[in-house]
């Protein structure tokens, strides 16, 4: 069987190699993480279909395939905490950031929060639409057993002022090595805090404030050059994602699911072309922005992580989309945790409507529509962007609709599926609110935003 493992490794390490040379041909990079998008699908499907998706080699197999995987993600979570702390002090010292941030600030929650409420309208007319009920889905040992788990997390959930709270840094040096769910936004206030204390600096003490400057410029050089370095790795963890994916994914379950994964992506996709309709509103072309974004949703889509599609994230909105450094920074910082609309908007939806009629109410009536309504989006403070946190939306919006938590445990054979879906939607919304609130404050370079999408590579 080792020398299977090995076999396997070896096709992984293969195609790695063919990617690096059609890299050294200077393919573009977008159309590099495409095809390592295709072949990814490719490997696991062809794994899968070689071993099963049950096989010993398969579950020995995998942890190998993580070393890629998994270890591009951890990198990019590595160098989130310092990208987002080291950016927004530097958009002090540049003057990016003025009299205009606490408006954009306010216009960036405002569109976070709005969508959650437009993302949860979506999933429950989706479930409506599809006739969702969790009474007609099947029960197994795994699914019990994922049910008993998200009850026993529940009790790990606090309440809405307690999750608010824990949003400011006690210990900012603890967050900035993420210890807590909510360890983003303790860092953008930390940074936001010194670098309103640098522009009082500035009025006071000139020449130390230049002191300062050159610090601080010198480290944000320095980290980007890792950010550029580790984001040249993405074809790669790209390739590994995909493979484990597929590879590993129940498809016979996904088969008898299948109606609540379409119900899921008609309702994901349409609020995806809501995000475009906001953008066009303002007067941009929508078209642009899918081509310039399209790179970032696609790994968001394969790996899962809002947090780890951070980096990617921010390079798109400042290089590609004409929003401005601070902006950029804070919309993709607050969108890990706060408004996302797929996890926290269109999921506890859905859920909420499909679990309704097993206790006996009529997800139909208006009164408990408004209330998941503003539930969902008030609940979406304090969503980590990692995974789990469309585990923890769904508690917080169940319990406080009263429905039984347990039953969300019925679709954990479709959730890797659909969390691909959700991760880009989340992504999305950040990005869109990071447009939206630069367009409204007049600091979009709509210059950068309406050039080719390849006069600016990412990396």
């Amino acid at each position: 069987m080792d020398y299977i493992i090995l076999a396997n490794m070896g096709v992984l390490l293969l195609l790695c190699t063919f990617l690096y040379f059609l890299k050294t041909k200077k393919m573009k990079f977008s159309n590099l993480v495409f095809i390592a998008l295709a072949l990814g699908v490719l490997l696991g499907a062809g794994l899968q279909l070689v071993y099963g998706v049950e096989s010993e080699v398969l579950t020995e197999t995998m942890p190998w395939y993580n070393i890629i995987g998994s270890g591009y993600v951890k990198l990019l979570q590595m160098i989130s905490m310092p990208l987002i702390f080291i950016s927004i002090l530097a958009a002090f010292t540049k003057v990016t950031v003025g009299k205009n941030f606490g408006k954009a600030a306010a216009i960036i929650l405002s569109i976070l929060i709005g969508t959650t409420a437009i993302a949860a309208s979506l999933g429950i007319a989706s479930s409506v639409a599809f006739h969702l009920d969790a009474t007609e889905i099947m029960q197994g040992n795994e699914e019990v057993a994922r049910g008993e788990s998200i009850v026993e997390k529940s009790a790990e959930v606090t309440p809405l002022p307690d999750q608010i709270l824990a949003m400011f840094p006690g210990n900012p040096f603890a967050d900035l090595t993420g210890a807590r769910s909510t360890s983003t936004i303790g860092v953008v206030i930390f940074a936001a805090f010194l670098g309103g204390a640098y522009l009082q600096l500035r009025r006071k003490e000139e020449e130390t404030a230049v002191t300062v400057k050159k610090g601080i410029d010198a480290i944000y050089s320095l980290v980007m050059g890792v950010v550029r370095i580790v984001l040249q790795l993405t074809p790669y963890g790209v390739l590994a994602i995909m493979a484990r994916t597929v590879a590993t994914s129940d498809f016979a379950a996904i088969a008898n699911l299948g109606k609540f994964v379409i119900a899921s992506y008609v309702a994901l996709i349409a609020m995806f072309f809501i995000h475009l309709l906001l953008i066009a509103m303002t007067g941009l072309n929508p078209i642009t922005y899918v081509k310039k974004s399209a790179e970032t949703l696609l790994f968001a889509f394969t790996s899962r992580s809002s947090a780890g599609a951070l980096p990617l994230n921010i390079q798109t909105q400042t290089k590609r989309l004409g929003v401005s450094e601070g902006i950029a920074n804070f919309s993709g910082s607050f969108g890990l945790s706060i408004g996302q609309n797929g996890c926290a908007g269109v999921y506890p939806a859905m859920l909420a409507v499909m679990i309704a009629p097993t206790v006996g109410i009529n997800p139909l009536d208006p009164s408990f529509i408004v209330k998941l309504i503003i539930i969902v989006a008030i609940s979406s403070f304090g969503v980590a962007g990692v995974g789990g946190g469309a585990t923890f939306a769904a508690i917080i919006v169940l319990s406080a609709m009263d429905l039984p938590i347990a039953l969300a445990g019925v679709l954990i054979s479709v959730e890797p599926l659909i969390d691909m879906g959700r991760t880009a939607l989340n992504v999305s919304g950040s990005m869109t609110s990071g447009v939206l609130a630069s367009r409204a404050v007049n600091e979009l370079d709509t210059t950068v935003y309406n050039e080719s999408a390849d006069a600016k590579p990412l990396v």
